[in-house]
This record gives C-alpha cells, structure tokens and sequence, in this order.
C-alpha cells in the first residue's frame, strides 16, 4: 500500500480525468477538484480568456500556483489539467503530496471523445490530430515519469473506467488524514 494524502489523476485531454475522477472520487469519499476550474474560479476568467490575454506562459504561471494550493490540502482527488505535467516543480509537489494515476489514451480516442470541443484553447487549429500527436510525444515520458499507477482508458467507458480503476487502487493507494 502506497498511502498519500491526495489521489491525483494526469493524463492528456479526453482521458477521462473529469468524468472517471468524480465516480472515482465518490466511490473513496475523496472531494473532486477539476485543476482546470479552480483556476477559473480563482482567476474569474476561462481558460481560453487566459490563453488569450496571458498567454501560455501565463496560463501555466497560475495553473501552477493553483495546483501547489490545491496540493496542501488532503482527502482530495485531484483532476489535472493535461499540461501540468510540463513543470517540474509540479511534478514533484504531485509525487509528494498524492498517489498519481496516469489515465492513458490514443491520439484516436481522443478524437473521437473530444468531437468538435471548443473550450480547449490549444485545439483550436484545423490540424488537431497533428496537435495532439505533438502534445503526446512531449508530454507522454512526463505523464509515466510522475505516476505511481497507469490505466488504459481506449475502449473503456466512464464507468468501466471508474471499476477497474477502483480495483487497482484498493490494493495500491491508501488514504492518509493529516492534521489540518
């Protein structure tokens, strides 16, 4: 057993890290937290808007003072916006402060899940399968490096998803209360 105060879920966009997170989080009595929303709630802008005005860098700078804030806390599962992983003071706060799973998915599924979604700012090019293929040969050592648990998620369903994933994590994670 590997015990950790949060449960942190990394991967790239359309993983599953929203919808799976928040079965997940139900099933262990872990409050969900969307990375993503708290940095709009914070901010009071989305996360286009930021990309717009700030710019990546910009965007980044406050992804990851939100996600040091976040990981103070505990008896959270953390869902993580897919470029997280790019700092590597992110990295190793998550392997510090939570047990870290990797939701994995093909360039494919990807796109089959993620349509013609609008609200991803570093999709909005006509040549997304070739955006998202670059983000995953950046990104994908950064997503192993950092986790403690890899699942599969191409051909899974939320819910099928959230099962095996429950599975795995009763006889991996444990989750540990801190004094506040």
């Amino acid at each position: 057993m590997n015990p950790a105060p949060n449960l942190i879920l990394v991967g790239p966009t359309g993983a599953g890290k929203t919808s799976i997170g928040k079965r997940v989080a139900e099933r262990f009595g872990l409050v969900f937290v969307d990375a993503d929303q708290a940095i709009v709630d914070r901010t009071g802008a989305s996360i286009a808007t930021l990309f717009e005005h700030v710019g990546e860098a910009g965007f980044r700078e406050r992804e990851k003072a939100t996600l040091h804030e976040l990981l103070a806390g505990h008896g959270q599962l953390i869902s993580t916006g897919g470029g997280a992983v790019l700092d590597a003071d992110n990295r190793i706060r998550m392997k510090q402060r939570g047990y870290v799973v990797y939701l994995q998915v093909s360039v494919e599924a990807q796109l089959k899940r993620l349509g013609r979604c609008t609200n991803r700012p570093l999709l909005q090019r006509p040549d997304r399968e070739q955006v998202l293929q670059d983000m995953a040969v950046k990104r994908e050592p950064l997503y192993r490096d950092v986790a403690d648990l890899t699942l599969d998620t191409d051909g899974l369903t939320p819910p099928e998803a959230t099962v095996r994933l429950t599975q795995l994590l009763a006889h991996r994670w444990q989750p540990i209360e801190e004094n506040a």
